[in-house]
């Protein structure tokens, strides 16, 4: 059954009307139902008219009561797993022979059973480009905006935060999404060849309770005329699995540090972290370094180097963290 840009349609699930928005391929359009712009498949919609015929037909049938039509058990695709997602949908235009990219449409999907409140900013060249928030209801899904595919050679960032609508206590999420131009021509490829209109990143998987503040000494820089090469451990102390090393996280103010000073102080916290955990035989720490000019990373990775309790360590893209994070694991 064939549609055009502007055709009323109907949802066969909910009933629901609209109108069509945009071809996508052969097996999908994108419609527009009330006020909400989202990608169907051909054989969840019809044309209304279809639907006020066969609703007429019905009330001139005489079918007895006890024989009830049997509803037929429609195959249902299946749904990604529980979370939130941000969607891209590729649009393509006929260059020559071939069909290529045009543009991404990018969808934030929230597969969970409860309302989530959302910020989304993308930035490129540390400009924002597109932001948007608000609130998005269980299971549902909206449209954000569209980026050309060009600008994705770029490698435009995708900032979100996630949080729930009602329930306080449980952490807000955040995190930036980056996808480096190799991966989008695989997704691309993916779908011209293999079918299916989107691809996806897991965001997050479900929301957590926040953490309760420890009343417990905390790390103390130290001063620039002590050494630093040794560690104090107080065994009162609680280990942590997260440790930021920005110095903002680790000073309230830094004027008159030199860079090397900064550097020592990060280091410092570092290996008093890393007895922390030892003490406390954790078995895993993620400590968040950042991106920069990489010096940071290569001193934390130095140091994991030469501490023997320290089993492996990795630092690989995470929804959370993107690159700026590397996770140690430990062994007693």
């Amino acid at each position: 059954m064939k549609f055009s840009i502007g055709d009323r349609i109907v949802l066969n699930r909910t009933g629901e009307e609209g109108f069509v928005t945009a071809y996508i391929n052969e097996q999908m359009l994108e419609v527009e139902v009330g006020g909400t712009v989202f990608p169907v498949y051909l054989e969840d919609i019809d044309h209304p008219y279809m639907r006020w015929f066969t609703d007429k037909n019905k009330k001139k049938s005489s079918t007895p009561k006890e024989q009830l039509p049997i509803e037929k058990i429609a195959e249902r695709r299946p749904r990604l797993a529980k979370g939130v997602y941000l969607s891209f949908l590729p649009v393509f235009k006929t260059d020559g022979m071939d069909e290529v990219a045009d543009v991404l449409k990018v969808y934030l999907l929230n597969e969970m059973p409860q309302p989530i409140k959302y910020v989304y900013d993308v930035r490129l060249s540390q400009k924002s480009e597109f932001r948007h928030e608000g609130t998005l209801h269980a299971f549902g899904n909206v449209y954000l905006h569209s980026v050309s595919y060009a600008d994705m050679n770029d490698q435009p960032r995708f900032h979100w935060q996630i949080a729930d609508t009602v329930n306080t206590d449980l952490q807000t999420e955040e995190g930036i999404l980056r996808i480096k131009p190799a991966k989008l021509f695989e997704h691309i490829n993916d779908i011209q060849f293999n079918g299916g209109p989107t691809f996806s990143y897991l965001l997050i998987d479900d929301l957590v309770p926040k953490k309760k503040a420890e009343p417990v000494e905390q790390f103390v820089p130290p001063l620039r005329s002590q050494a630093i090469n040794h560690v104090t451990t107080r065994t009162i102390e609680a280990a942590k699995y997260e440790v930021d090393l920005h110095i903002e996280a680790l000073l309230d103010d830094r004027k008159g540090l030199t860079n090397a000073d900064i550097v020592n102080i990060q280091m410092e916290a570092l290996r008093h972290y890393l007895q922390l955990s030892i003490v406390h035989r954790q078995e895993r720490m993620v400590v968040i370094h950042g991106l920069g000019k990489g010096r940071l990373k290569e001193e934390v990775h130095t140091i994991l180097k030469q501490t023997p309790e320290v089993s492996r360590y990795k630092n690989e893209w995470s929804a959370k963290y993107g690159f700026g994070a590397t996770e140690i694991f430990f062994k007693f």
